[in-house]
């Protein structure tokens, strides 16, 4: 064999060799898992990244899914303690925990977690009567999730939480249940409307008393207002008085002190005695008292009047 044809040979495994790894080099996606096998049996379990088998001795037996999946099962027909038949669906929350015995634990694992789902449903809601299946939902859930986690334990599938979706009684009882419900939003209809009556009622007195009492607090004011006008009206009178009363005494006193500083004679004194004399003649009385001094002074006046007609003559 010549040169060339050996190095045509190298080639060709070379090409050959290079398909062979190519064709055994695998990528695992993130969330991704592959079980392989060797010579068929278990031989480890790939994670994500890049990973190499043996050409011919390895196979990928299985690609498993990590993240969390739902399984939305189809209605269950179910009958509670009181002999009430209905359907019933559920959602089931899982995810695989261990894919050597998700692998190899059973040979279709959703079609036992679907099984084993209805039984549970049956098994509890045969121990419930109507009413208690309709309001025990959160109940139902919690003990559907730990019967089923523990038996999926084998089948490395962990189930994080159980839904009933949807639980459909008898028409007849869907009927009542409608008349019922129906009932019911009338009854608080009713209640939320005399309520409101009540509150209306309530608000309409609280305004009329507080109208009484403006009212009032307003008439109060007014005669408080009147009372002080009038008080003030009588302080303003009797000041007035006051000041007239001063103002006569204080005119009086400047008479007596002018008269005083212009020291009149006993003669002009007696005159003025006699003039208001007279003005006191010019009234009503019937009775006049003639004080001693006045009636010297008539006679002086007389005297007078004869000694001036003696001199004409």
């Amino acid at each position: 064999m010549g040169l060339t044809e050996i190095l045509i040979v190298l080639g060709a495994l070379l090409v050959v060799g290079i398909i062979v790894l190519l064709a055994n080099t695998h990528i695992v996606p993130q969330s991704r898992a592959y079980v392989i096998e060797r010579l068929g049996s278990y031989h480890e379990t790939w994670k994500t990244g890049i990973h190499f088998k043996m050409p011919f001795a390895d196979r990928i037996a299985k690609k498993i899914n990590m993240m969390e999946q739902v399984a939305d099962f189809p209605p269950q027909p179910v009958i509670t303690k009181d002999n009430v038949r209905m359907q019933i669906d559920t959602v089931v929350f899982f995810q695989i925990t261990d894919c050597k015995l998700y692998a190899y634990g059973h040979t279709t694992p959703m079609t036992a977690i679907e099984n084993l789902t209805a039984t549970t449903l049956r098994n509890i809601i045969g121990e419930l009567e109507l009413d208690n299946t309709l309001t025990s939902r959160d109940i139902i859930n919690t003990k559907m999730r730990s019967i089923l986690d523990e038996a999926t334990d084998p089948w490395g599938i962990k189930v994080n939480r159980v839904e009933l979706k949807n639980i459909i009684p008898p028409k007849e009882i869907q009927d009542a249940m409608e008349k019922q419900m129906k009932a019911e939003r009338e009854r608080r209809e009713a209640i939320l409307r005399a309520e409101g009556e009540k509150n209306s009622t309530i608000l309409v007195a609280q305004g009329k008393k507080e109208s009484m009492i403006l009212e009032a607090e307003a008439e109060k004011q007014s005669q408080i207002l009147r009372a002080e006008a009038v008080k003030e009206s009588k302080i303003r009178e009797a000041e007035g008085e006051a000041a007239a009363i001063l103002a006569i005494q204080k005119a009086t006193a400047d008479g007596i002190r002018m008269i005083n500083e212009a020291d009149p004679s006993q003669s002009v004194i007696a005159i003025k005695g006699l003039e208001a004399f007279a003005k006191a003649a010019d009234g009503k009385a019937t009775k006049i008292i003639i004080p001693s001094e006045i009636q010297g002074l008539a006679g002086l006046v007389t005297s007078v009047k004869e000694i001036g007609a003696a001199n004409n003559n």
